[in-house]
């Protein structure tokens, strides 16, 4: 297996990642990053084929698990019950309640509130001056419907933004000890707010996802408290981190690319092309070899969506963008157990929200160089200017 460098956090690298995936990939399906210490699956098909090998799995092997210092104490606490972390069987109990509550026809009736958000906030773009339209339309949009489904009023989004990206920014290449304790502080106070909401709805129940949560019942079994503050969160924070970055990453991309007939296959262009999420890791339970590598149990490999998804020999002209193609295996969210929950509520988000912007926006443009983020293994932008006129 070759081996290869690259500081994740290198301005052009942060910029652009993918000519560091060509590189992985000419060398085979597995190759080895120093900084990360692991190998990574770089191809579509070892990307493909670890997603949904049962040998491997996103829980640490018990006789592995790390101590965890005193002042992460209320963020693992939160961490300890995410389905997101767990393999079955209790993986299967929670993701079973949770899809109880999760239906397709509750986030279908969510279609007409998103139309009227998205129309709610081109109503506040200026019309004469540069904007940018992270912070006015690819953020709001997200966590107020994700607040809306779990019943949290309106006014509370920007306060769940904020303890949502601090804990969030736990799994960023730029993490740091002031990284840590802002994470653990937004989960103590995240899960203080939400356990006194909780108690509510068990005394008051409304047709939202709390309540549903609670009813939810599995051969006798409900989520306990604990389990519905972390899957409320999970909820929130997977339900509107990478549907942010695809709105932006989508609409860098449009403008871009002069592309205005925005359709679902355009969606699902969009996020195989420059998807939210590049790095997903697993744990080997057991002695495996694939790829022409034997991995041990506790083992961690990298799975690299955003390379799967750039793989030529998957896809023909992988690095142009084409609104017009045909996606079948798409990657962007994941695959197996552990395929996104929220998969279906991100695709009606942006199938609703983009065709409304371009068809209100048809002169929209990028009025500065877009930046991303030094947020890897996410890749968003740090901020988008545009203007419509």
């Amino acid at each position: 297996m070759q081996r290869f460098s690259q500081s994740p956090t290198d301005p052009d690298f942060v910029q652009d990642p993918y000519p560091f995936y060509d590189r992985l990939r000419t060398s085979g399906d597995l190759a080895w990053w120093d900084e990360y210490g692991m190998p990574c699956a770089a191809s579509h098909r070892a990307v493909h084929a670890i997603l949904r090998d049962r040998r491997f799995g996103r829980e640490v092997p018990p006789e592995l698990a790390p101590a965890i210092p005193d002042h992460l104490a209320p963020f693992y606490a939160v961490e300890a019950h995410s389905m997101l972390e767990l393999e079955p069987p209790r993986h299967t109990r929670l993701r079973g309640l949770v899809l109880r509550a999760f239906t397709s026809r509750r986030i279908k009736a969510l279609e007409p509130e998103i139309t009227a958000l998205t129309h709610e906030r081109i109503d506040t773009f200026p019309s004469d001056t540069p904007f940018d339209i992270l912070t006015t339309f690819c953020q709001p949009i997200p966590v107020i419907v994700i607040a809306r489904l779990l019943g949290v009023p309106d006014d509370m989004a920007p306060q769940l933004l904020r303890w949502s990206n601090a804990m969030v920014a736990m799994y960023q290449a730029s993490r740091t000890r002031a990284t840590e304790d802002a994470a653990a502080q937004a989960a103590s106070d995240f899960s203080t707010f939400l356990r006194s909401y909780i108690d509510t709805r068990r005394d008051d129940p409304r047709d939202d996802l709390i309540t549903h949560l609670i009813a939810a019942e599995e051969d006798g079994e409900k989520l306990s408290t604990d389990e519905l503050i972390t899957t409320c969160i999970l909820l929130l924070n997977a339900g509107h981190e990478a549907t942010v970055h695809t709105l932006g990453n989508g609409i860098k991309t449009l403008a871009e690319t002069g592309t205005d007939r925005i359709n679902d296959k355009t969606v699902e262009e969009i996020l195989r092309y420059d998807p939210p999420l590049h790095m997903f890791t697993r744990y080997a339970y057991e002695e495996v070899t694939l790829f022409n590598h034997t991995f041990h149990r506790g083992d961690q490999v990298a799975l690299l969506l955003a390379s799967a998804n750039r793989d030529p020999d998957q896809w023909p002209d992988a690095h142009r963008f084409d609104p017009t193609r045909t996606i079948t295996q798409n990657t962007s969210f994941g695959g197996g157990l552990h395929f996104c929950v929220g998969a279906p509520l991100a695709r009606l988000e942006l199938q609703i929200a983009l065709p409304i912007l371009w068809e209100r926006c048809p002169n929209l443009c990028i009025a500065e160089p877009p930046e991303y983020a030094n947020t890897y293994h996410f890749h968003g932008l740090e901020r988008l200017m545009v203007r419509t006129s």
